[in-house]
């Protein structure tokens, strides 16, 4: 089990005179032996473990928010001369403080560091990673090298999964295209997403993608910008790219982009005809204007009437055309007698 408490510490480094390689073994040693390996950083060992003992690869500290975790870092330096080391952590932001950020362990000595880490009382609940960063030759002495222990936290609570799909587009280039998208972790824990890709077009599908793991890990609240190569898209087609990304707990998100392709006689031959038709529409419309206008000038304005009526004559006296004959008679002076 890994060793873990939850107080506070306090205090400086508890420096372990426990001596691994003694006097009399290094004379006794062949002089074709190779040297003794320099010093290296491990996690201490747990309580009742010996204390050569290397038990722990990681630092694994868990708790709540609001709490305080300490562990310890081990120092061991199986050569002949005293070793300056100096520590840190390794990603900014980390609630990780050391006893001491530089320690000097004599030879064939291991030194134990303190360190705490306390979780804020708004920490989301969740894992985080981290390292401690171990750097010889620091002041005092040499001994080069550098060594990293990686910490893992996780921050105990209820978890939320969720996860966005963004910003999708497609470029194409030289008869192939690239999609463009970005994921966006929105809950508290790391996610591992596996992505899904298809395309369908004007007259059915034309790509197909089974879902497959994306190598990358998210953190919470993290977002990252990914391509996915299409070598042989259509050449002539208006098609519907929908991306689907999934991880573990039943989180999904999807998002969808448009990608029209077409060659240039295909775009000069819509060109001209919607010209031709937008010709024609106008036409059609002068032709209505026209008629809704009315006739011209001298017409009745009316359709299907006939010509204007003439002016009224005078009324004919009794008898017709044989009294108009007679009347001219008389007027004349023929002689003719009744």
């Amino acid at each position: 089990m890994p060793f873990r408490t939850r107080t506070a510490v306090s205090g400086a480094v508890l420096a372990t005179a426990a001596v691994l390689l003694g006097p009399a073994a290094a004379v006794a040693r062949p002089a074709a032996a190779p040297a003794p390996a320099g010093w290296s950083a491990a996690p201490a060992p747990g309580d009742g473990a010996e204390p050569s003992a290397q038990d722990r690869p990681y630092f694994y500290l868990e708790g709540a928010p609001g709490t305080v975790l300490s562990d310890r870092l081990s120092l061991r330096n199986p050569t002949g001369h005293a070793v300056t080391v100096r520590l840190r952590g390794s990603a900014p932001g980390w609630w990780l403080s050391l006893a001491s950020t530089e320690v000097k362990v004599p030879p064939h000595t291991r030194a134990s560091v303190p360190f705490t880490v306390t979780v804020p009382r708004d920490a989301a609940p969740g894992d985080r990673s981290g390292a401690l960063i171990a750097t010889g030759g620091g002041k005092g002495s040499g001994g080069g090298g550098r060594d990293a222990v990686p910490v893992h936290l996780r921050v105990t609570g209820q978890g939320l999964s969720a996860l966005t799909v963004e910003q999708v587009s497609v470029h194409g280039r030289d008869g192939a295209a690239v999609i463009r998208y970005t994921l966006v972790n929105r809950g508290n824990t790391a996610l591992t997403p596996r992505l899904a890709v298809r395309a369908d077009g004007l007259f059915g599908p034309v790509l197909r993608r089974a879902p497959r793991t994306l190598p990358t890990v998210l953190r919470p609240g993290q977002g990252v910008d990914l391509t996915e190569k299409w070598p042989d898209p259509p050449g002539l087609d208006a098609v519907e790219i929908r991306l689907t990304v999934t991880a573990g707990g039943g989180v999904q998100g999807s998002a969808t982009a448009t990608y029209t392709v077409a060659p240039w006689w295909a775009v000069a031959g819509g060109a001209l005809l919607l010209a031709a038709g937008a010709g024609g529409l106008m036409a059609v419309r002068r032709r209505r204007r026209t008629r809704a206008a009315g006739p011209g000038p001298g017409t009745s304005g009316v359709r299907g009437a006939g010509p204007a009526p003439r002016a009224a004559e005078k009324p004919r006296p009794p008898g017709g055309d044989r009294a108009d004959a007679a009347g001219q008679l008389a007027g004349s002076g023929s002689g003719v007698r009744s």
